[in-house]
């Protein structure tokens, strides 16, 4: 009679949780039923796949808590419980099934534990010699204002409990600093406010690797297209980076290296990144698959999660995926996957859905809280015409000319010079509020001035309204109230006009219309790329 293996599934799906840890779970099935064991299913939500009655060989429809858990191992007695490809709600129960001396099979408790103990992850990436963004702790108003000044603006705020959906957000000043705790944290200190230095116009990078506590192979190196600071989930991404220089990928493939064997890891670990002038700093590291691996695995053509099963059961790497090892050994890599030989020239972009026409009161701008709720792919020879693919795949057709409005916070303003210009080149029409307006004239660059909301009309959500703009470009300034910004984003989903809230969003939006322009579609499936399936 075959062995059985019990994987825990991530519940029940909600904005902030994503629908891809569905898919690790049901790979992980495919690959220990591969390996000939029995597979044992739990999870709880009747929208996804492995809650199929075909998909594992035996499924319990309860929540994923400690009590429901192991009352299923009582009944199974399995060889080992799967904890990492459900995201955080499985991982949660490492500790708890260790005292009850379940066997968890892949990365340890004790290794999960070091990697979610912020004071222990501190001491690691110190005994690494890795570099770090600083980071403080504070237990009331006061101490948060002190040490917030010892840190410098702008900070990220989180407190280390969610109240009223609330959780992280960017602060500029103290003024913001000091409303953002009376609201989320006034109530109560039972537990600290986590305070981070935030580095401004870091570009964002996320890695999801495969490790067996030896060996370490990179699955790939995604640069988020949105600035640091918009949650990963959030960020549309690049495969291959494209604006990362090959030393910097070097840099961080070691750093991923050197941090999964320290964790002696087994199966699948995440890591988040942010590279600021070259430096590359390390801002978090989850010890289990992440919600880049489902689109990870289909750029590359192998299934990490099927991959992490096998490590978890006992394989080596060298021995699942030995043609990978050895063009290594020949040194046919490339700088951005493992999987990917070096001569491969295709990029691939993951753009993100969001339910904001479902919520006709949300402001739709991004932050360090996730707010999509699926996501899509885009694949092409060049990263504009991948980027305008992942564009068209989530509804938005970006104009080829036509009208371009920007409006950006005041740190914004230098960064939009160059893009307004080569918008220009490219005959757009430009419309700017008063702020942008003047920032841009004194610079040389000319724009048409238009009133905002508060400021009469015909205003820029008239001219929306219209259908006399095709597309936008509004940073937020950091405040929360409803400002002429927000009717302005509000007017641009209800009229579904192509928009950005980032500036490297705006030069991404800019890529794919000169591709538009100039280039020519390619069209290939995925199994024509890979020759797999």
């Amino acid at each position: 009679m075959a062995k059985t293996i019990l994987i825990l599934g991530s519940g029940p799906n909600r904005i902030g949780q994503g629908i891809e840890f569905d898919y690790c779970c049901v790979h992980a099935v495919f690959s220990a039923k591969e390996e000939g064991y029995k597979a044992v299913m739990i999870n709880c939500n009747p929208e996804t796949v492995s809650t199929d009655f075909d998909t594992s060989d035996a499924l319990y429809f309860e929540p994923i808590v400690l009590e429901s858990v192991l009352a299923v191992i009582e009944r199974e007695k399995p060889e080992g419980v799967l904890l990492q490809f459900g995201g955080q709600t499985p991982l949660k129960l490492s500790q708890e099934l260790k005292e009850f001396k379940v066997k968890v099979l892949g990365t340890q408790p004790e290794s999960i534990n070091l990697a979610e103990d912020r004071e222990l992850f501190k001491q690691i990436v110190k005994e690494l010699n890795l570099k770090q963004p600083r980071s403080e702790t504070a237990t009331s108003i006061e101490e948060a204002l002190k040490k917030s000044k010892r840190l410098g603006f702008p900070i990220l705020v989180r407190p280390s409990y969610v109240l009223g959906g609330r959780a992280m957000r960017i602060v500029y000043n103290e003024e913001e600093l000091k409303e953002y705790l009376k609201e989320a944290i006034e109530v109560s200190f039972q537990r600290p406010v986590l305070l981070d230095e935030f580095l401004s116009d870091a570009i964002e990078v996320d890695v999801d690797a495969l490790c067996d506590g030896e060996d370490v192979l990179i699955g790939g190196i995604l640069e988020h297209i949105e600035e640091a600071g918009i949650h990963s989930g959030d960020s549309a991404t690049s495969l291959p980076p494209y604006t990362l220089e090959e030393e910097v990928l070097k840099e961080i493939r070691e750093q991923t290296k050197k941090i999964a064997r320290r964790l002696k890891v087994v199966g699948l670990i995440n890591i988040q990144f942010a590279v600021k002038n070259g430096e590359v700093y390390v801002l978090e590291v989850n010890p289990r698959a992440s919600r880049t691996v489902p689109f990870i695995s289909k750029a590359i053509g192998y299934s990490l999660a099927k991959i992490a099963t096998k490590l978890c059961l006992g394989r080596k790497l060298k021995e699942v995926v030995p043609e990978v090892f050895k063009r290594l050994e020949e040194g046919n890599y490339h700088p951005a996957s493992d999987f990917w030989p070096r001569d491969f020239k295709l990029f691939a972009i993951k753009e993100v859905v969001f339910p904001w026409d479902r919520f006709v009161e949300e402001d739709p701008v991004l932050g360090p809280e996730m707010r999509s709720t699926g996501e899509v792919m885009g694949i092409g020879k060049s990263f504009g015409e991948a980027f305008y693919k992942a564009k068209l795949a989530i509804g938005e057709n970006l104009p080829k000319e036509g009208t371009l409005f920007i409006s950006v916070a005041d740190r914004d303003k230098p960064k939009v010079v160059d893009l307004v210009k080569a918008f220009k080149r490219l005959n757009f029409k430009v419309l700017a509020t008063y702020g942008t307006h003047k920032f841009l004239k004194e610079r040389g660059v000319e724009t048409q001035r238009v009133l905002k909301v508060s400021e009469g009309r015909p205003n820029i959500v008239d001219k929306i309204k219209n259908g006399e703009v095709s597309l936008v470009i509004n940073t937020p300034t950091g405040r929360k109230e409803r400002t002429d910004a927000y009717y302005i984003r509000r007017a641009v989903v209800d009229y579904k006009i192509p928009y950005t809230t980032t500036v490297r969003g705006g030069y991404a939006m800019l890529k794919a219309i000169e591709f538009l322009r100039e280039g020519e579609m390619s069209l290939k499936s995925l199994q024509e790329i890979f020759n797999y399936g």
